[in-house]
């Protein structure tokens, strides 16, 4: 019986992370929990080998990794040759015929699920260890053709100047990053955003953190632009502060694609959410701490199409990176020492012996 190459989300869960990536694997056990997640289905990490090793591309890029050689201390531009020479090999060689027909026609039974002929997906980059912001995402890719030559990017990402250097410096082989994709329905978002269950700069695992824009939630993620922020107490969802930032500009999508837009000087001004949804976003976050046992940092969107709470979409969720009351006292103790002469009380402390 042959492999299986692709993955519906249904089918897959967090055993799954070597086989699709983590991202996928993360998105099929929210799947199976019953959170409201977008269709969509994982290839494999098989299915990029397959690849490599059918399309001819594996054997040239090693072979082209072996005569650059050691790559300690080497400057950017030699990064970035690299970065020219992979990608372009990736990029250029055909998917095999029985590989591509395998990703039509995924798309095209997805596309009959939700019943939208030509149904935009976002193609996600999934590598087996968590590397936030390495790897590329594509938003907004309508058509099969489209969706299989953004799948050939989304393997190519692995191989930027910043991803060969970090492999470079870290002793991990050039060509070991190798990526699942996911293909997934996208939210054809009103706001979306970000939210924490616990202050990731305080490390107060009291608080809910929520961050929105209008858009998609690249305008948040990416840190580039003013966001609104709300903070909610967990064990009560009162809401205890808002801050409204000046959102002059957002992700929306076009014609193929997402870009940075101008927000509506009337809408600039104004909380991209009302309260109601802002209650249902930290339920939302509330929920998933619960069940995966653990402070969450989770994406989100509302989708402008359907009417709320249905529209609330999860898009992931993993567990939040904060730093803890551990870590800020002993960061205290350390700053309070640091210029002090301990040895004396070091002697003194060898010669006291203890009695029981």
């Amino acid at each position: 019986m042959e492999e299986k190459l692709i993955y519906w989300f249904e089918e897959i869960g967090k055993e799954y992370n070597d086989v699709v990536g983590k991202k996928c694997a993360n998105l099929g056990e929210m799947t199976r929990m019953g959170l409201p997640v977008p269709p969509g289905f994982a290839i494999s990490i098989e299915f990029y080998r397959r690849f490599l090793r059918e399309s001819g591309a594996g054997d040239e890029m090693a072979r082209y990794v072996e005569k650059m050689g050691d790559l300690k201390g080497r400057g950017i531009e030699v990064f970035e040759e690299m970065s020219r020479t992979l990608q372009g090999i990736i990029e250029e060689r055909e998917m095999p015929p029985h590989l591509k027909e395998l990703i039509i026609r995924c798309y095209e039974d997805l596309c009959q699920r939700v019943g939208i002929p030509d149904l935009a997906v976002s193609v996600r980059s999934a590598g087996t260890e968590s590397r936030p912001g390495m790897f590329d995402t594509y938003l907004n890719v309508k058509g099969a053709e489209e969706v299989v030559r953004h799948v050939k990017k989304v393997w190519a990402s692995a191989f930027t100047p910043r991803a060969i250097a970090f492999r470079a410096k870290k002793g991990i082989p050039i060509l070991g990053d190798e990526l699942g994709v996911g293909v997934v329905k996208m939210v054809r978002a009103k706001a979306s955003g970000i939210g924490f269950t616990v202050d990731p700069v305080t490390g107060d695992t009291s608080k809910i953190i929520i961050e929105a824009n209008w858009g998609l939630g690249e305008g948040v993620v990416s840190g580039a632009e003013n966001v609104d922020k709300f903070v909610l107490d967990k064990g009560t969802l009162q809401i205890l502060e808002r801050t409204v930032g000046k959102k002059s500009k957002c992700v929306a999508m076009k014609e193929m694609g997402a870009e940075w837009i101008e927000v509506p000087r009337e809408k600039q001004d104004i909380p991209c959410l009302n309260d109601d949804e802002i209650l249902e976003v930290a339920k939302l976050a509330k929920h998933l701490e619960e069940r995966f046992g653990r402070p969450q940092d989770m994406e989100w969107a509302i989708d402008e199409e359907m009417s709320f709470p249905e529209g609330l979409f999860l898009l992931q969720t993993r567990p939040a990176k904060f730093r803890s009351v551990s870590d800020q006292i002993a960061e205290k103790i350390t700053e309070l020492f640091r210029d002090l002469d301990l040895s004396k009380a070091v002697d003194k402390l060898k010669d006291i012996q203890f009695k029981f």
